[in-house]
């Protein structure tokens, strides 16, 4: 890509408006995963006795549950966003590059 054409993309408005969307998307998805983690990092931080209980009967605890969690939601939020990438962000960029998108 040359100068010139990166400036036409830099310049067309379908461009800012993804650049916009993609961070407000971006921005959105970090809050909630920075939100869960400081969330697990308040609780080991003033409430081990509650993420030290068993649960039922069993020798696995709260804390264990809670934290498994924490690594499921971002994988969730990764699956999120890329399928978000193909599905939108992908195709306009694309188009904003002239090319052909499957």
């Amino acid at each position: 890509m040359d100068e010139a054409e990166a400036a036409r993309i830099a310049a067309d408005p379908r461009y800012i408006a993804l650049v916009r969307e993609r961070g407000r998307f971006t921005w959105a998805l970090t809050g909630v995963m920075l939100v869960a983690y400081l969330a697990f990092i308040l609780l080991i931080a003033f409430d081990k006795a509650l993420l030290a209980r068993p649960i039922g009967a069993g020798v696995t605890s709260i804390g264990i549950v809670v934290g498994f969690g924490v690594i499921v939601l971002a994988i969730v939020l990764t699956g999120v966003y890329v399928r978000r990438a193909a599905r939108t962000f992908d195709p306009l960029t694309a188009a904003l590059r002239g090319e052909p998108h499957a």
